[in-house]
C-alpha cells in the first residue's frame, strides 16, 4: 500500500453581497435581477431587501468615517 496524500485545506470565508454594494444604481441592479430570479418567492426579495439595507448601513458608516477624518 502507498502513501496516504493528503490535501491541504483551503481556508474560506463568508461572501457578503451587502460589502459590494456601494452605489444606489449597484442596489438597484441588484434588487431588480432578484425579482427576475425570485420567481414569486417572498422570502427571496425579503433577503435581498435586507442585502440592501446593510449595504445602505456599511455605505453610510464609511460616510461617516470619512467626514470625521476631514
Amino acid at each position: 500500500m502507498g502513501k496516504e496524500q493528503t490535501m491541504a485545506k483551503t481556508k474560506t470565508t463568508r461572501y457578503d453581497i451587502a460589502e459590494h454594494l456601494r452605489t444606489p444604481e449597484e442596489m438597484a441592479a441588484y434588487l431588480k435581477a432578484c425579482f427576475e430570479e425570485a420567481d414569486g418567492d417572498a422570502a427571496f426579495i425579503a433577503k435581498a431587501l435586507d442585502d440592501i439595507a446593510r449595504a445602505k448601513g456599511m455605505s453610510q458608516l464609511a460616510w461617516d468615517a470619512t467626514r470625521k477624518k476631514l
